[in-house]
């Protein structure tokens, strides 16, 4: 997309895109930044990759793509990408790599280095889809990862106003916030539409305080003919829960749904429900 610039100051429109760059230079008038809650992250580290498959026992990481962000400035300060060697990517026709370009000389373990010490200066994580990012690190070239992991897909509960799907993708996301979306599939093209998503939300350090809230995955129970009520809650059939509506709330989340539901412990088996007491027994195991 070409860039035209001129001498004189320009109003900035609601589909003009960011230069990132720019966010990067001094202001020499900034405004002060925004107070965030106790429990809202300074910094996160925006990250996104692309595999060879989607189980990590059967696939690799073939590139990882990352940004350094300061919450209360909205303000980009580090981005990498970078590519890992594969032999082989039968996800190419997704995502455009070629194993044979990923074998090409270029200084990865210094892109490796430098995410690292990014992943060191963060307070959190922030993916979208994380549950599918983050099962990936920890798997030698890749270091794992301790600080706290935000889904932006998940976790964040974006406003009403935005008439988004309960769990919407990353364009539609970008979009709904007024940014062109020009590329897909490619590790820092997701990771920039989400930094621009971040630099335009007003109430960012409260909607990443309330993510950060401890979250349990929950069963919808509800009848086959009221699977609507799930799905219109973003509940998913068949994930993470195998034959089920499911879906990762916070306790108070839970609670506020118009049906029953039923936490779900990591081993697969349920707890007691949560949500109204009526509620109606699960209906045939068949998705919508």
């Amino acid at each position: 997309m070409p860039v035209v610039s001129d001498s004189s100051p320009q109003q900035s429109t609601p589909w003009q895109q960011t230069d990132l760059l720019a966010l990067m230079a001094p202001q020499p008038s900034a405004a002060a930044p925004r107070a965030a809650p106790s429990s809202s992250p300074a910094t996160l580290l925006i990250l996104d990759t692309e595999t060879t498959g989607l189980d990590p026992a059967q696939g690799q990481c073939v590139e990882v793509g990352a940004i350094l962000f300061a919450v209360p400035q909205r303000a980009v300060l580090s981005q990498v990408s970078f590519l890992l060697p594969v032999n082989a990517n039968p996800a190419e026709a997704i995502n455009g790599i070629p194993a044979a370009v990923s074998r090409l000389p270029q200084p990865w373990q210094a892109g490796l280095h430098c995410f690292n010490a990014m992943l060191e200066a963060t307070d959190a994580v922030l993916a979208h889809n994380a549950t599918f990012d983050r099962q990936w690190f920890g798997i030698d070239p890749l270091p794992p990862v301790t600080r706290p992991w935000i889904c932006s897909m998940e976790d964040i509960r974006w406003p009403a106003a935005l008439r988004l799907k309960s769990t919407p993708g990353v364009k539609d996301l970008a979009l709904a916030h007024g940014i062109p979306v020009w590329a897909a599939h490619r590790a820092l093209t997701d990771c920039i539409y989400l930094a621009q998503v971040l630099e335009r939300c007003q109430d960012l350090e409260a909607l990443l305080a309330a993510a950060l809230e401890p979250r349990h995955t929950y069963r919808a129970l509800v009848s086959y003919a009221e699977r609507h009520k799930a799905r219109e809650a973003g509940f998913r059939w068949n994930e993470p829960v195998a034959g089920a509506w499911s879906r990762r709330l916070s306790d108070d989340e839970a609670r506020a749904l118009p049906f029953a539901v039923q936490r779900v412990h990591p081993d697969g088996h349920s707890a007691t429900s949560a949500s109204p007491a009526s509620r109606s027994e699960p209906g045939p195991a068949v998705a919508a």
